[in-house]
């Protein structure tokens, strides 16, 4: 398989995606806050998800191409939903992964007919000091231009000890091969989680919303279990937690994409 990056312009900015599948559904992933891009990664995405791309047309969006100074994740959502506009997308079922679940919130929230139904993976409805310590770790490493420890700190909140320790060598030699370009890109893009809050704005949410998360996220820590605390007496809330499978379980659980399928199926 060989997938092709595609360019959508809006408002004067571009959107780098791709698509797979050939389901009449739409299905949209919005990937969490990564160093590189993972439109370099399209074809290991479309075979990760082939289950759902058998049943849904599947849509996986970048960030912005040209970035300003500050770049909130209200920004970042936005910016997504008005390229959905440009692509004639509405109904969507929209899966976001950790920082693309803030989106992904702030898309259903703000912009209610243009999702169907939304995941959350491992994400949260605010970042507060505790889930900002990871983050701004990281975003040090980036200001120092330390890519390799940025990536192998990064694999190691990311992932289960015995997975990380597996590819740890692997996580240095994708450091060395970031650019300064892409850590400026990575800084932008950490600094404008910080103070991410839209729980006041949940309530507008009219789609079921299913929110995946894990009990030992070292990334975001107990934001799934603020999640389910603020939307439990939602109707159509679910939630389902796992253990062991780190703040990427969205990579790591064998069955996550049959959950996600179960959801947006029933």
């Amino acid at each position: 398989m060989s997938i092709t990056i595609k360019k959508a312009e809006a408002n004067g900015f571009t959107m780098n995606y791709f698509t797979f599948g050939a389901g009449e559904r739409v299905f949209v992933i919005i990937p969490g806050l990564s160093v590189q891009s993972v439109m370099g990664a399209a074809d290991i995405i479309a075979e990760a998800y082939e289950l759902i791309g058998r049943e849904f047309t599947v849509y996986v969006f970048d960030r912005r191409n040209e970035l300003p100074e500050s770049y909130t994740v209200y920004d970042m959502a936005e910016d997504t939903a008005e390229i959905f506009r440009v692509l004639g997308l509405k109904d969507v079922y929209l899966f976001g992964a950790s920082q693309g679940g803030m989106m992904g919130l702030t898309i259903a929230a703000r912009h209610p007919k243009l999702v169907k139904k939304l995941v959350l993976g491992s994400s949260a409805a605010r970042i507060g000091e505790k889930q900002y310590v990871e983050i701004s770790k990281w975003l040090n490493l980036a200001n120092e231009k330390d890519s390799v420890k940025l990536s192998v700190e990064m694999g190691k909140a990311l992932y289960p000890e015995s997975l990380f320790e597996q590819y740890k060598n692997t996580l240095k030699s994708i450091g060395e091969t970031v650019t300064d370009e892409e850590l400026e890109r990575f800084v932008i893009f950490a600094k404008g989680t910080k103070g991410f809050d839209i729980t006041s704005e949940l309530s507008e949410i009219e789609c079921p919303v299913f929110s995946i998360g894990v009990s030992d996220d070292a990334v975001l820590e107990g934001a799934a279990e603020d999640i389910e605390k603020l939307m439990k007496d939602k109707p159509n809330f679910e939630s389902y937690m796992y253990t062991g499978c780190g703040h990427a379980a969205f990579d790591t659980a064998p069955d996550y994409k049959k959950h996600i399928l179960d959801f947006l199926n029933k």
